[in-house]
């Protein structure tokens, strides 16, 4: 059996704040490491049905990348539930959700800079 790794590491600040977010995945074709402002991770505990997750931004991270990378994640999810599933009808109610959630962050942050 082959094992494959993804290797993240996390530089932290004196209060213990993401000052930078780097990972490295060899068998998927990224074989320096790489920098990152955000991280959302998901697992699965099937015997605890219950969903962990570790959520990570740096402080440089702004709020329209933050606006962004949600509407992107929203997207790669429900692209990721059709081919699980099968389920396209509900996957496009996803998508259309994300479409709504990034029109309207980005109402609201014009707003604020208003």
């Amino acid at each position: 059996m082959h094992q494959s790794q993804i290797n993240i590491e996390i530089s932290l600040d004196d209060q213990k704040m993401p000052e930078e977010i780097r990972w490295i995945a060899p068998d998927g074709g990224v074989e320096n490491m790489q920098a990152a402002k955000a991280l959302l991770l998901g697992l699965w505990d099937g015997a605890e049905k219950n969903a962990l997750r570790i959520d990570l931004w740096t402080k440089e991270m702004m709020v329209d990348e933050m606006n962004d990378f949600f509407y992107q994640t929203f997207f790669g999810m429900a692209d990721t539930y059709a081919r699980a599933t099968r389920n396209a009808s509900l996957a496009d109610t996803i998508k259309d959700f994300a479409r709504n959630f990034h029109r309207q962050a980005s109402e609201s942050l014009q707003q604020q800079q208003s």
